[in-house]
């Protein structure tokens, strides 16, 4: 794993430098989308909408749009001058206990490795909260975005979750809601039954995505029967067959001059001469 962050762990007095690692992955079957007669890549451009021109990357700034249309353009010194006190550093503010956060505040998931310096308090700290049974509420700012989080301990490693902030979490308002739904008391037993004789205990590993295996197998049929679109020849060579594509270019370019591979030779023997 690479770490996609630097930075600290701030637990009242105690600072402890770390390294961030996403602790997810998506294991998802990916597409590109491509011309269905001949499965030739779909490109897109940068276009401006006002001029029409194509806009190079290092040209893209934010734009946020008012209500009457205008755009206010922010650049990259506008978001570096605004204050983010986290920055670089997990402020631990207080630890609850784990059922106090709602799951669906979670957005991501984080590993946090100590560096050389930091192991012994790393470890400190991770065997007090494992111990207590709590989990730490801490602010965070990654990627220019200050979040909520949480700080566990999963296989002897701290976890951090980023979280959304209240106002980022719908209030669900459905017209059942507001309805008397009656249903008898057998009716209550039985869906309770039915619930309680599926209980048991979860085991990720007896789960798989069937969607994303029979759809590779659709993939690794068409392989097999050879029902694929091989690349366009776009004229390019491969780095390893640079020395042969250099030599054909040059008997390509002799060809184009009406000469041999020795007339040169001679050519430059007589000049010498």
């Amino acid at each position: 794993m690479r770490s996609i962050w630097n930075g600290a762990i701030s637990f009242g007095l105690v600072t402890i430098p770390i390294k961030v690692y996403a602790a997810t992955e998506q294991r998802d079957v990916t597409f590109h989308q491509v011309h269905r007669a001949d499965g030739g890549r779909i490109r897109y451009r940068r276009v401006c909408s006002v001029d029409g021109e194509e806009v190079p990357y290092g040209e893209v700034a934010k734009g946020y749009e008012l209500p009457g249309g205008e755009m206010v353009v922010l650049t990259d010194e506008d978001f570096a001058d605004l204050p983010l006190p986290t920055g670089h550093r997990i402020e631990v503010l207080q630890f609850v206990e784990p059922e106090e956060v709602d799951p669906i505040y979670f957005a991501r998931s984080y590993y946090l490795e100590p560096d050389e310096s930091g192991d012994k308090p790393y470890v400190l700290l991770r065997d007090a909260v494992e111990r207590s049974g709590l989990v730490g509420v801490a602010k965070v700012a990654l990627r220019q975005r200050e979040s909520l989080a949480t700080l566990r301990v999963r296989d002897g490693v701290f976890v951090l979750e980023t979280m959304l902030w209240p106002d980022e979490v719908r209030t669900p308002e459905f017209p059942f809601l507001e309805e008397e739904i009656e249903f008898r008391k057998q009716e209550l037993a039985m869906a309770g039954s039915l619930v309680d004789s599926m209980r048991g205990e979860f085991d990720p590993a007896e789960h798989h995505d069937a969607y994303r295996e029979a759809l590779q197998a659709v993939i690794d049929a068409k392989v097999d029967g050879h029902d694929v679109v091989p690349p366009p020849d776009d004229g390019t060579r491969p780095a390893e067959d640079l020395m042969d594509a250099l030599r054909a270019s040059v008997e390509a370019a002799k060809k184009r001059r009406g000469e041999t591979s020795d007339r040169p030779a001679q050519k430059r023997r007589r000049h010498s001469a």
